[in-house]
């Protein structure tokens, strides 16, 4: 693919999804956000969002948290999968925010992925949607739309983060990752395909 089409599908996902909404996890500040982030590996946005609810109901510092305690954050999440690590990963977390970095979240890939369970797509997730950083995170769905429509064709996801930031300009790199994700969220999902609704049909070379 060339950049001339690359450049029109980044025009078109932005007509569709805009410069607003870069996730369906609900929260309301970096720390919630980053627990949601956490807690949203292997589990749909909209059941999260209805275990967090309850959660940061109760805990919405990294002290909160700790008080909390295991056992009843463990009972809260349970609807979640891997829901027992899910839940010590965040205890520890909470302490080392608090014994650490006064119980604010670090604005760099290297601390925010000493956490246990923070990788890089959580990371970079973090370090957009926080601390406003041009981070492309790479989840399934972006892997896998990008590599379909030939946006950006890679072997792994590091390889696609990296083409990514070689090829989207600079002013749309903050919003890509989102563009990706609902877009095959809604229409290029994993099965059945709605390449008759598809906005970049057009321009996709996946039948090619």
């Amino acid at each position: 693919m060339n950049n001339k089409k690359r450049l029109k599908i980044l025009f078109l996902l932005k007509k569709k999804y805009g410069f607003k909404k870069k996730t369906e996890l609900i929260f309301s500040s970096p720390f919630e956000c980053l627990i949601s982030v956490l807690l949203s590996a292997q589990a749909k946005d909209k059941i999260v969002n209805k275990v967090t609810k309850n959660l940061f109901s109760l805990a919405s510092t990294p002290l909160e948290m700790i008080l909390l305690g295991e056992k009843k954050i463990k009972k809260i999440i349970k609807k979640l999968g891997l829901f027992r690590k899910k839940t010590k990963n965040i205890i520890r977390i909470s302490e080392i925010l608090v014994e650490k970095y006064n119980g604010s979240i670090p604005n760099n890939r290297k601390e925010l992925e000493s956490f246990p369970g923070v990788g890089r797509k959580t990371a970079n997730v973090i370090l957009n949607i926080i601390f406003k950083k041009n981070k492309i995170a790479v989840d399934t769905h972006v892997y896998r739309v990008c590599n379909r429509t030939f946006f950006a064709n890679g072997k792994n996801v590091r390889e696609v983060e990296k083409l990514l930031l070689q090829f989207v300009p600079e002013y749309f790199q903050k919003y890509v990752h989102s563009w990706f994700l609902f877009h095959g969220k809604e229409v290029c999902k994993a099965r059945n395909m709605q390449c008759e609704k598809c906005i970049l049909y057009h321009l996709c070379e996946h039948n090619y």
